[in-house]
């Protein structure tokens, strides 16, 4: 039964595109940061978007950081983020030297609670001490649900921040994933929908704040004959040989959405009938790209654990993960503040429980009813 190749949880799916964009990039030499290929990349992102403006960036980490100096945070300020997220969305307020304040889940989406959002923000107000930003995180294809965090966000006077790097392809009530705060961040790392190797973008309508960002990811160069610095940048531009590669990816997102969609029903088909087995909730209001298919797993109610059944994909060698690790459970962040939504903390549970299986846009069928039949014979035989 063993997978002759591993299996892994989503790797790079190539198009076969790519090395003319690339042979392109080495016939002109342009092979440094900048050129043809960033150029259109970053207007073939603006237009699948529908936002004015993408700047493309050496990852989804640079892309934040700049987001968070666009909002004026700074030293001794507050940021609100998602709990239930990879460490890369809230690592940077650390750079600004701010503080991070963690918001729980909710069950009906996996992310960020309304509702905790809403008594943090009143809380925070009540102490005169606003966050300057709220980063909301749409996990593994998931939007957010919107409407209320906006509301939340105006109603305070706070900047929203919307990381988009597990859900491009993904729509909430029509409207891309990454377009609805000030600022949207982008991942392209080799796991994500499309990748470009490593790499990132920072989105947004707000064409002078994105002129800043260019600025500063360019080492805060002024315009000068000679090399002039009135302040310290940063080297966050992206290759124009990744930006190649980025849009022959960019070229078949939807095909992605489409093949990633598929996955996930064909495994909630096959295991979503198990008793103790729950699959991501779809809420309904817009279309998740499903970049991983997430799902909990009830010891008490199926007799397995979570932890026996990423051991037995691995015994078949194939790889599966826990969903994130909540950020105040982790080290770097203990003692941060962190508001749980009402009834109990949805993100502890959710990593206690939380599963992430393959989910690679260029999974075989087969492959997949491998992992299926792994999974069932681990699940029937307790």
């Amino acid at each position: 039964m063993r997978s002759n190749k591993r299996i892994y949880l989503s790797p790079p799916h190539m198009t076969g595109k790519e090395l003319q964009y690339i042979e392109e990039a080495f016939a002109s030499n342009w092979v440094a940061p900048l050129g043809p290929h960033v150029d259109g990349f970053e207007a073939e992102l603006s237009s699948y978007l529908g936002v004015k403006g993408a700047l493309a960036l050496n990852s989804g980490t640079a892309a934040m950081h700049l987001a968070l100096l666009l909002a004026g945070v700074g030293q001794g300020d507050r940021v609100f983020g998602s709990a239930l997220t990879f460490a890369a969305t809230v690592n940077p307020v650390l750079y600004v030297e701010a503080e991070p304040v963690f918001i729980d889940s909710e069950p009906v989406t996996w992310n960020m609670s309304p509702a905790a959002l809403e008594w943090a923000l009143k809380e925070a107000r009540a102490e005169g001490a606003l966050p300057r930003a709220v980063i909301v995180v749409n996990l593994y294809g998931q939007s957010a649900d919107m409407d209320p965090i906006l509301e939340l966000c105006e109603k305070y006077g706070v900047i929203l921040i919307e990381d988009a790097a597990e859900s491009l392809g993904a729509t909430y009530r029509g409207q891309k994933s990454g377009t609805f705060g000030r600022f949207g961040i982008l991942s392209f790392n080799g796991n994500k929908i499309i990748t470009t190797s490593g790499g990132g973008a920072l989105v947004s309508d707000d064409l002078d704040a994105l002129a800043r960002a260019r600025y500063l990811a360019s080492q805060a160069r002024q315009k000068a004959r000679h090399y002039e610095h009135t302040e310290a940048g940063y080297n966050y531009r992206l290759s124009n040989i990744l930006a190649a590669i980025g849009r022959a990816q960019l070229a078949v997102i939807e095909k992605r959405v489409e093949a990633k969609r598929n996955i996930f029903m064909r495994y909630q088909k096959a295991l979503g009938a198990i008793e103790g087995i729950r699959f991501m909730p779809d809420p309904g209001y817009g279309r998740s790209s499903h970049w991983l298919t997430a799902l909990t797993i009830d010891q008490d109610k199926c007799g397995v654990s979570r932890d026996q059944l990423i051991d037995a994909l691995e015994e078949e060698n194939i790889e599966a993960r826990p969903l994130w690790k909540p950020m105040q459970l982790q080290p770097l962040y203990r003692g941060a503040k962190y508001y749980e939504h009402p009834g109990g903390s949805v993100s502890e549970t959710l990593f206690e429980k939380g599963l992430c299986l393959p989910s690679g846009s260029s999974l075989e069928v087969e492959e997949q009813d491998l992992i299926i039949s792994i999974l069932q014979h681990a699940l029937h035989s307790r």
